[in-house]
């Protein structure tokens, strides 16, 4: 009832058009606010996900790590107990040591991951390859498999008839620095391919053999940097992580894909509420024209709220009109907006009308995902401010006493 109300005041004509123009405003600005909100919050949400898939090509479902320390021991009856956890698909034994590479001239200081053959199970490098092979050779004559940053700094050439480059790997239990020659081993190593990723690998790792990179590094048989894991299914993986702890013990640190990257998804969350802040300041500009509007609106309706509470009508009768009326104008301004948005989003994602500049990304347009919690989001805030906003005015015209006597 107390709705209907508000939609006959709200397309009622007015006395004077400035309750018109405010209102409307309002409704504006709602909308632009709400589909500022819906578009801003896609767009984070097409780049998490490609942050997401980009980052899920280099790093495991799982890794398990030594908590202290660089290097872990693995037995024989781990491993088959590995084998054997329940939706574990496939797991990879890997060794990391920082590397000096020398081509000629040129220079870089790398982080050298030594891989088994079924590293390429775990991951997705090898669908990210975009020159050369991945082929990480053997223990006696190793491969390379650099980043593209990488391959720039030592202007790599895979050729014949290219001069191999040089590769310094600091011994265990020794001092890592790279210019004392009795503390680090030296070998002769050529490139197979380049991957491209993502700057932070791009630019920071080499691939090679994992049982070159041991006996490099003096490791023994069983000594390792890490174990890579994939599931069989994502929904899997925190049960899979407490299986693997229980296995392995308290000296072992067991990471899903998001732990292994927290400190960036932690960044990439605070930025997507700072800016979902800033934006709904729209929003609250859009109240002051709703507490305008309904103020303007509750002396314009003086003689019908003395009519309703002839008829009987309480306080809260009148206080749930002047509420109501705040809610269609956020309920008209915020529809508009969503459906808007949607639009504005189903074009990006279907003909890539918004490009990025600069021509040095993966894509060149911005990416966006519509997720449904968003719409909801964003509906509970506008709901929230035009609950606010609409409470002052309506609870003074609930409170106050009108006559239907003309002064």
């Amino acid at each position: 009832m107390q709705f209907l109300f508000a939609w006959r005041y709200f397309r009622a004509k007015k006395s004077t058009n400035v309750i018109n123009v405010i209102a409307w405003i309002c409704i504006v600005a709602i909308m632009i606010g709400t589909a500022a909100l819906i578009l801003v919050l896609s767009v984070f949400n097409g780049f998490e996900g490609l942050v997401k898939s980009l980052y899920s090509s280099f790093y495991s479902d799982i890794k398990v790590t030594p908590a202290t320390g660089k290097v872990l021991t693995l037995n024989n009856e781990q491993l088959q107990q590995l084998r054997g956890v329940p939706g574990v698909k496939s797991f990879s034994l890997v060794v990391e040591e920082k590397a000096l590479i020398r081509n000629g001239d040129n220079q870089a200081l790398v982080t050298l991951k030594g891989a088994d053959s079924r590293f390429t199970s775990v991951n997705d490098i090898a669908g990210h390859i975009i020159s050369g092979r991945f082929d990480l050779g053997t223990t006696d004559r190793p491969l390379l498999v650099v980043g593209t940053g990488v391959e720039s700094a030592l202007a790599v050439r895979r050729t014949p008839e290219a001069a191999p480059m040089t590769i310094y790997i600091p011994r265990r239990g020794e001092t890592e620095a790279l210019d004392e020659a009795s503390n680090i081993s030296s070998d002769t190593i050529r490139s197979s391919g380049v991957f491209f990723i993502q700057q932070d690998f791009d630019t920071k790792y080499a691939l090679t053999n994992i049982d070159f990179l041991k006996n490099a590094a003096g490791l023994q048989a069983n000594e390792y940097s890490g174990i890579e894991i994939a599931v069989t299914n994502p929904s899997y993986t925190p049960t899979v992580q407490r299986s693997l702890q229980q296995l392995f013990g308290r000296g072992y640190s067991v990471q899903n894909r998001y732990q292994q990257n927290q400190s960036l998804y932690s960044i990439m969350n605070l930025e997507r509420w700072v800016f979902y802040a800033i934006l709904s300041l729209i929003l609250v500009v859009a109240a002051f024209n709703m507490v305008g509007a309904l103020t303007m609106l509750v002396l314009e309706k003086q003689k019908d709220i003395s009519v309703l509470n002839a008829l009987g009508a309480d306080r809260n009768f009148v206080l749930k009109i002047f509420l109501n009326e705040g809610f269609l104008l956020a309920l008209i301004g915020g529809g508009i907006g969503m459906v808007f948005a949607l639009i504005m989003v189903v074009l990006q994602q279907q003909f890539h009308l918004i490009p990025l500049q600069g021509g040095s990304f993966l894509i060149d347009y911005f990416p966006v995902e519509l997720k449904i919690r968003d719409f909801l989001l964003v509906a509970l805030t506008v709901f929230i401010i035009a609950f606010i906003a609409s409470w002052m005015p309506a609870r003074k015209a609930s409170r106050r006493e009108f006559s239907l006597k003309s002064e």
